[in-house]
């Protein structure tokens, strides 16, 4: 069946001939994959302006941020360029919105899914191009809704990022009038976004893969793809209606989650919680799909334990969803039911768990090359490691008693998703550049921008860990009022000045990004001697992705030193002998 919907989708339409048609309402999933780049890499900026000045508050009280002195004092938002509380909470709302749902979702599963599941499998473009289409355009207007969100009465959401009632249900709570709505709606936006996207990235590479390529033969990119799109589409559900029930308390006078009315403030963390585990893996599993490529790749080494990776992370796929609870262990919980979701917390890291020892299996006795997308996978794995050792704190009961809400739970919390979100999408993009625009990232700036990050982020988040077992709490924005916090103050001052350097290394990236563009060294077919079949097209691909007809797969993906086989690599369209 696949051969047949490859063949019945080798008849593509003309390549368009218009700027408009060409470049912005397209319907490629190439440039639909750079416009998502181009959206997330907006969105990181921003959310990283938004960290250094919550960073500034946290380091310097009642100091005005620099570079925002200008601002009047008659200003409703930030009057002489100091932050306060109440633009502090909006801050940190604004900064976890923007970064796990407008840069994380857009930079990995949207982004490379769209770039890189027609070229692996062998179709021409996804299966609904026209729905790809919207589904971009859907995110972009979600963009602009959340954007405006920052100018209207009472500015910007202000409930935290994860939206908790009674605070994000009652205008009176917050002074905010439409900073939340706008915020619910543009989340709503983006939601239905990647529902489209994922239905493509689920018919795609099951209905339109090429002559030869079984599901075993697939990469593994594409398996946490489609695993990744499968736990949001199973999630996703009741967060959508929570979102619909908050809209409602707030301007129809519906009591779902006011007490005063009825309501229960829990029920919003239950909906949210059982969609926000499995985001967490939504957003990891393209990150690890990129390091199982570019490990494999530049070790020159067949991934270990193909088939036992898909099915440990098919197992923590299950498990994702019936550990949402620990979010809740402090909120009144049953402690009789905390035990089961402490258990099946610590459980689900068995499974990653052997995810690791394989890629450490791979590395092992292996020919590395130590080429910008391999330091950035390697970093990447490390500090996911790190990551989930402090999680499993976490995922004790009675530990997490004492270390809920501290900046410890934060530390933990951004391990994960750094290691996943810029570690792992830096990565992608050093690995796939050239195949996108046709030309090579500099190596020795993308070494230096690897060095800033990964020693910046641990200058940041390892001492946090520390005065969150300190007892330090998170959403406080101003701890010198707190004789307890007193003494670990200089270590906010230290974590401030370390983001600050972390967040100037992006600028490496971004001058490396857009002078390779122009000058960066000509890229052939498959600069890295790949196995898989998007290194077989010309880099660009052309509209179509193959000039000629589609490649038949005859190999298993990272075919490396196969015995009887001139060269080091196999590819996956090379007949076997």
């Amino acid at each position: 069946m696949s051969g047949t919907a490859a063949s019945m989708h080798d008849a593509h339409h003309e390549a368009p001939t218009s700027f408009v048609r060409k470049y912005v309402f397209s319907t490629d999933h190439k440039m639909i994959a750079k416009q998502y780049i181009f959206i997330a890499l907006f969105w990181a900026f921003v959310g990283g302006l938004l960290a250094y000045m919550f960073r500034w508050q946290l380091a310097w009280p009642e100091t005005p941020v620099w570079g925002f002195g200008w601002i009047s004092e008659d200003a409703d938002f930030m009057p002489t360029g100091r932050i306060g509380p109440e633009v502090y909470n909006a801050l940190i709302t604004m900064h976890g919105t923007i970064m796990v749902f407008f840069v994380a979702m857009p930079l990995l599963l949207a982004s490379m899914g769209n770039f890189l599941i027609p070229l692996m499998v062998g179709a021409r473009d996804m299966a609904f191009p026209r729905l790809n289409m919207l589904s971009v355009w859907v995110l972009a207007t979600a963009s602009l809704i959340l954007l405006a969100s920052f100018f209207v009465e009472g500015g910007a959401a202000a409930a935290g990022w994860t939206g908790y009632p009674p605070l994000s249900a009652k205008v009176d709570y917050t002074g905010v009038i439409w900073g939340i709505d706008l915020w619910l709606l543009a989340l709503a936006l983006e939601f239905a976004s990647f529902l489209m996207g994922g239905i493509n990235f689920l018919v795609t590479p099951f209905n339109m893969r090429t002559r030869g390529m079984s599901l075993f033969r697939m990469p593994l990119m594409i398996w946490m793809i489609v695993i990744a799109s499968v736990l949001f589409l199973l999630s996703v559900g009741p967060l959508i209606a929570g979102a619909v029930f908050l809209l409602l308390d707030r301007n129809l006078g519906t009591s779902f989650f006011l007490p005063e009315g009825g309501g229960d403030p829990l029920l919003w963390q239950h909906l949210f919680w059982f969609f926000g585990h499995p985001e967490v893996y939504v957003i990891f599993l393209p990150a690890l799909g990129v390091m199982l490529e570019v490990i494999s790749t530049f070790s020159r080494k067949t991934i270990y334990g193909y088939r036992p990776i898909i099915y440990a992370v098919l197992t923590a796929g299950v498990l994702s969803f019936v550990v949402w609870a620990h979010h809740q262990f402090i909120s009144g919980l049953d402690p009789r039911l905390a035990t089961p979701f402490s258990i099946t917390t610590i459980l689900i890291s068995v499974p990653f768990a052997f995810v690791v020892f394989s890629l450490l299996a791979t590395l092992w006795k292996s020919s590395i090359r130590l080429d910008t997308p391999m330091w950035f996978a390697i970093g990447g794995l490390s500090i996911f490691v790190f990551g989930g050792v402090t999680g499993i704190f976490n995922g004790s009961a009675t530990v997490d008693i004492f270390i809920h809400d501290t900046l410890f739970v934060v530390a933990h919390f951004h391990s994960t998703l750094f290691s996943a979100v810029f570690l792992g999408g830096f990565c992608a993009i050093y690995y796939w550049y050239p195949k996108m625009f046709g030309r090579v990232m500099d190596e020795f700036w993308g070494k230096v921008h690897f060095a800033g990050t990964y020693l910046g982020f641990l200058a940041v988040f390892v001492p946090m860990h520390l005065v969150g077992v300190g007892g330090m709490v998170r959403r406080v924005a101003d701890h010198t009022k707190y004789d307890l916090f007193i003494p670990l103050q200089p270590w906010n001052e230290w974590m401030t000045v370390a983001a600050i350097v972390l967040f100037l290394f992006q600028f490496v990236f971004a001058v490396n990004f857009i002078r390779s563009l122009y000058w960066g060294r000509e890229a052939g077919e498959n600069p890295w001697g790949g196995t898989t079949l998007e290194w077989t097209t010309p880099s660009p691909p052309p509209h179509g992705n193959w000039p000629g007809a589609i490649p038949e797969v005859h190999n298993a993906p990272y075919e490396y030193g196969v015995p009887g086989i001139d060269g080091e690599w196999v590819s996956q369209d090379q007949p076997a002998p």
